[in-house]
């Protein structure tokens, strides 16, 4: 089956392709063109399972749906495997960057892990420096294609090593440089925030953005720590926040909750929900609710007054884009253009950027969505 990541359609007359949109969680190394991977692949030698961008590309989106979020990151051996060089860093970043513009996004946060990227001699330093390189193409390019965008990275640490503060002290180093914030992923289970307790304590004395990938293999005890030991400003994902709800009455539509402390905690401070459906689908993170996108507890949390916000994750693996995600949503529970916007401005009050300029986004998105 032949699968279109664009997703665009109209709503209320308007193409949710057109209208501007922020991105706050996208993996540098899930957002690869299939061409790109084929090409880079053939100049270091290296067999990959189709040798046809769309066969490729079909892989990818299969094997992603295995349910288990171990099974999933098995995926970026591919993509990793042909980002280990500065050219090859500098042509996925500017690819990077040019599909958000063509998306529609405005503003977006890249993340990526630089530890990942060493194989092949690069140091840390290399490694951003090309990352780097790369958006400052991609922002131009979309700039002469009459696209606004700024990107900014969010250096991301391995929660399954033990570079956290080295990683930590490249991500303040390159302050100003690129980055906007840090970011901890990897597998969750069994590797809690608490583990890197000296690299949060390190960008807490720092004043740099945090935010923590919690709430998507584990449950609220690693949201919970995300929070305390990481004092993350965002949670990555978060969705399963939700298992601190308990429904207390169902009466057609309307439905009664009682928040569990940590819940009221993150609804009442408006920490941002980093939520990725297709994602949390493929990675059975929202198993415990169904494995439809109407049983997704996206609504839910949305309703009840969480900030949510809507994310691709990754973009390869999951065949997506960021308008395709909000077209899904939209199918599953009947969103209108309100909705919609109210989650671009989340993102954007969420963005890691001086407060000026979040507010400029706003007016942005305001504009986009009433013009």
């Amino acid at each position: 089956m032949s699968i279109d990541p664009t997703g665009d359609r109209a709503v209320q007359g308007k193409s949710l392709r057109d209208l501007p949109k922020v991105s706050l969680h996208d993996h540098l190394d899930g957002a690869l063109r299939p061409a790109t991977i084929i090409e880079l692949a053939d100049e270091i030698g290296l067999d990959v399972p189709e040798t046809n961008p769309t066969a490729l590309g079909e892989w990818f989106a299969t094997q992603s749906n295995s349910g288990s979020l171990v099974e999933y990151l098995k995926t970026f051996d591919l993509t990793t495997a042909v980002m280990q060089t500065k050219e090859g860093l500098t042509r996925v970043a500017r690819e990077f960057v040019e599909d958000l513009a063509d998306d529609g996004v405005i503003y977006g946060e890249v993340r990526w892990a630089p530890e990942q990227h060493l194989a092949r001699g690069l140091t840390l330093e290399e490694t951003v420096e090309a990352v780097q390189r790369g958006i400052e193409e991609g922002e131009d390019a979309a700039d002469r294609a009459g696209r606004s965008i700024r990107v900014g990275q969010l250096i991301t640490a391995m929660r399954h090593t033990d570079r956290s503060l080295e990683i930590a002290k490249l991500a303040v180093d390159f302050r100003g440089r690129g980055a906007v914030g840090f970011d901890i992923a990897g597998p969750e289970a069994g590797f809690p925030a608490s583990n890197h307790r000296a690299a949060f304590d390190f960008l807490a004395e720092k004043m740099f953005p945090v935010t923590v990938h919690a709430g998507e293999a584990d449950g609220v005890a690693s949201i919970r720590s995300a929070l305390i030991d990481g004092r993350a400003l965002r949670l990555g994902h978060g969705v399963r926040i939700a298992e601190d709800l308990e429904l207390v009455n169902r009466e057609g539509d309307e439905v009664q909750v009682q928040f569990g402390d940590l819940a009221r905690w993150v609804r009442d401070r408006e920490i941002p929900l980093e939520l990725s459906p297709s994602s949390n689908l493929q990675t059975g993170a929202i198993a415990a609710w169904g494995t439809e996108m109407v049983d997704h507890p996206f609504d839910l949390l949305y309703q009840l007054g969480f900030s949510v916000t809507v994310n691709v994750d990754n973009r390869t693996m999951s065949a997506t884009s960021l308008t395709r995600e909000l077209s899904l949503l939209v199918d599953a529970f009947g969103y209108d253009l309100d909705d919609l916007e109210a989650f671009q401005f989340n993102a954007a009050a969420g963005a890691f950027l001086p407060v000026e300029e979040r507010e400029e986004l706003v007016e942005i998105i305001a504009e986009g969505f009433d013009a």
